[in-house]
């Protein structure tokens, strides 16, 4: 046993435990450890306190600096993104998700996966299926069923100069990590300087009967701590080249991946490593009498029933909520002049509330119409496929987009 496991062992005896007590004369007893080693230990942990001590107290005094504050979030990234160069093909977005994490274990040897059932099985949406025949037990790891230790054994790996993927089986179980990610993950930039690469994948949202335990939309969970960055694809394509680009961010990166899309989209996605810009939306049609705004499985949502009632609307898919593209939304809102905000997440609360309210505070003046937002029922998400159906925010899409273009 070293000397520096046991300064964390061995503390003042002003605040000892009784275990701790008894485990120094243990130690002593076993000829382990000697009293002159105790108090020899025990003063130079009390000076290296002191000294840290009287340097915080020779410290200038803090002037506060709004603009210094905000960029210590983050590290700083700020790498080009690379464009696609290879020949397209035709994936789901199961496959292209899977296409671009074994890229990133074939660009980044010092990534290592760890999940729930993702060796062997494959994961249970199998993503990592022969992950382990290529990329051994050591980089593609089960682990047990405790999200807690998985996101602190991810945050531990980043000390250690990897990069960590963590997959939780459904984003709904991500609640048992809550803390690890919000109060560690999120703020260990900003207390110590160092960024945790660390890419928490998640299956979210419902539309596949999954009930209320394993379909949820739980995005704004994380929309309001500081620290995390928030990405949300709806395309094979972006999913890829946003997947890669988590990769190369040093930030704790929450990426959400909808289930319903996995194996029902397709799409046409470039082969070889790409990256896509964190942060930048992308306007999937142009148009001139609304703006959609929108992520994930909304977007889908937008583009049929824009098509189906004949619409000239926008739309919007944020593509990353934090940080959001506020300047591609803004343009957007003030050359239409209306806007409806949608996603699947529960009305009250969801993400799309911060979205209206920054429009309706930047863009007023350009304004025809209230901005509206449309978010699903402020319920649990049922089993049954009919009470689902009416749970979802789609079931009340025509008519709120009706009320905006005829206001």
């Amino acid at each position: 046993m070293g000397t520096l496991s046991l300064r964390y062992i061995i503390r003042s005896k002003s605040w000892q435990s009784s275990s701790v007590v008894n485990f120094e004369k243990w130690l002593i007893s076993e000829g382990i450890l000697t009293e002159a080693k105790v108090e020899e230990i025990t003063s130079g942990f009390k000076a290296e306190i002191q000294e840290a001590v009287d340097k915080a107290w020779e410290a200038p005094a803090i002037v506060p600096d709004p603009e210094k504050e905000a960029i210590q979030i983050f590290a700083d990234h700020d790498l080009p993104a690379v464009a696609p160069q290879g020949d397209k093909r035709s994936l789901r977005l199961v496959d292209a998700i899977q296409d671009g994490l074994k890229i990133a274990m074939e660009t980044y040897p010092d990534l290592v996966l760890m999940g729930q059932d993702i060796a062997e099985y494959g994961g249970v949406f199998k993503i990592t299926q022969g992950f382990v025949e290529a990329f051994g037990k050591d980089r593609v790891r089960n682990t047990p069923i405790c999200e807690s230790a998985i996101i602190g054994a991810g945050l531990g790996l980043s000390l250690g100069g990897h990069r960590a993927m963590v997959e939780m089986q459904f984003a709904d179980f991500v609640s048992c990590a809550y803390n690890q990610i919000v109060n560690n993950l999120a703020k260990t930039h900003y207390r110590w300087g160092h960024a945790p690469n660390v890419v928490v994948r998640m299956p979210t949202g419902g539309g596949v009967g999954a009930g209320p335990y394993h379909s949820q939309s739980n995005e704004a969970w994380f929309t309001q701590v500081a620290g995390l960055k928030v990405v949300y694809p709806s395309t094979p394509e972006d999913a890829k080249g946003l997947l890669l680009a988590s990769f190369t961010d040093p930030n704790p990166i929450l990426f959400f991946e909808h289930k319903a899309l996995y194996r029902s989209l397709e799409g046409e996605v470039a082969e070889g490593y790409y990256t896509l810009s964190i942060g930048k939306a992308r306007i999937v049609q142009a148009g001139e009498d609304a703006t959609f705004v929108t992520y994930g499985l909304g977007v889908h949502w937008a583009k049929e029933i824009v098509t189906q009632m004949g619409a000239d609307v926008e739309i919007i898919d944020l593509r990353t909520l934090i940080p959001w593209d506020r300047e591609t939304v803004f343009a957007s809102v003030k050359k239409t002049g209306k806007c409806l905000v949608l996603h699947e997440d529960a009305h009250t609360g969801g993400f799309g509330g911060e979205i209206a309210a920054s429009i309706g505070e930047q863009c007023f003046a350009w304004l025809d119409g209230p901005v509206m937002r449309l978010g699903s029922m402020d319920t649990p998400i049922p089993f049954q496929p009919e009470l689902e159906k009416q749970y979802m925010a789609k079931s009340k899409l025509e008519e709120k987009l009706e009320g905006l273009l005829g206001y």
